[in-house]
């Protein structure tokens, strides 16, 4: 077993290092996704095909007085059968560090295309859902979620 011994740090070194560390993290503020940064990632799903937004039932609250667990569920309107179901159903926020928020994908076995789940919004932003089906063709939806602070609006 190796023993290490540790240097003592002056002061001014200790300063010094966290002096760095706070403009660091001063100057590099993260970086949220927008509404061009969610375009272009459903552009990329889709292929710059339309998508029918008559399909997916999106539940979301339009306020929510909490956004670190925002309920969001979909349920699409789809036979489930071997020749037309649900690939998967991608869910984008325009204002997370990311877009892709969660990704669900299904099969024909499962029999109908719901879920539910939660996601932290630390704004008030939009939410989309896109929808991939087996034949090629693409659903969408789109709901904003206002997060208030406290419930004092946000």
């Amino acid at each position: 077993m190796k023993t290490y011994v540790l240097k003592p740090m002056s002061r001014r070194q200790a300063m010094t290092l966290l002096g760095a560390a706070g403009l660091t993290c001063a100057v590099a503020p993260a970086a949220l996704a927008g509404p061009e940064d969610v375009a272009a990632r459903i552009a990329e799903l889709t292929g710059g095909a339309a998508g029918d937004d008559a399909l997916i039932t999106l539940d979301m609250p339009e306020i929510a007085e909490n956004g670190n667990a925002v309920k969001v569920a979909f349920d699409i309107d789809s036979p489930m059968t071997a020749d037309n179901y649900v690939k998967a159903v991608h869910i984008l926020a325009d204002g997370n560090p990311e877009p892709d928020v969660a990704t669900f994908n299904f099969s024909p076995a499962m029999g109908a295309c719901y879920a539910t789940t939660r996601m932290r919004l630390s704004k008030t932003q939009n939410v989309h859902v896109i929808a991939a089906f087996s034949d090629g063709s693409f659903g969408s939806a789109e709901a904003t979620v206002k997060v208030t602070i406290g419930g004092c609006g946000g």
